[in-house]
């Protein structure tokens, strides 16, 4: 007698439809984290553009106050120029006043256009400069403030703009400090002459 062997059926013989659809949803769920990942960095890289373009404002009010020293106090700012503020024409203003105008004008992003609209700052730019010390030697803080795209921890580095931006978590803030020496001393008495 014969004996018949049976052939072991093989049951990796192809993918079963449970194993398709648990593919498509791992491939799903990589997909959708990568979008967000993609979003995320759109998000950073606003922001990283946003802290450049405020470094060329605050150091272009800086140049300018260190070019003009004798007349710092000149640039004391009462309220926040740029966002709030409308542009102006500078034709006709000279040192102190022309560096102010020029600097809202540059804080309201009047110096990139776009289809008329001002594109060349950050969003809700303003920006402030306060005296510090009143004896010489002066010492003057240069405030940039914008909006963030994203709340963070809210800044106690300066005041300017703050409250204006609803969530103070959102106000991004960018300073630097000016020192101004004496620039001329009193042979009579050794004490510095204030311009």
């Amino acid at each position: 007698m014969m004996r018949t062997m049976a052939t072991p059926v093989s049951r990796a013989a192809g993918f079963t439809m449970l194993e398709v659809l648990i593919t498509i949803v791992i491939v799903a769920l990589g997909l959708l984290g990568v979008a967000g990942l993609q979003a995320r960095m759109q998000v950073a890289e606003i922001e990283s553009y946003q802290r450049a373009q405020a470094i060329v404002l605050l150091d272009d009010m800086v140049a300018r106050m260190n070019a003009n020293r004798k007349n710092a106090m000149s640039y004391v700012t009462t309220t926040p120029l740029g966002t709030g503020a409308s542009a102006a024409s500078c034709a006709g203003l000279a040192g102190a006043a022309l560096d102010l105008c020029a600097w809202n004008n540059a804080l309201l992003g009047a110096t990139e256009t776009s289809g008329g609209q001002n594109r060349g700052a950050m969003i809700g730019a303003r920006g402030c400069v306060v005296n510090t010390v009143a004896t010489m030697p002066r010492e003057f803080i240069v405030a940039i403030a914008w909006q963030g795209l994203a709340p963070t921890t809210a800044s106690t580095v300066s005041t300017c703009g703050q409250g204006l931006y609803g969530n103070d978590a959102a106000r991004r803030v960018m300073v630097a400090r000016v020192k101004i020496g004496c620039l001329q001393n009193d042979p009579a008495t050794g004490t510095c002459v204030t311009p």
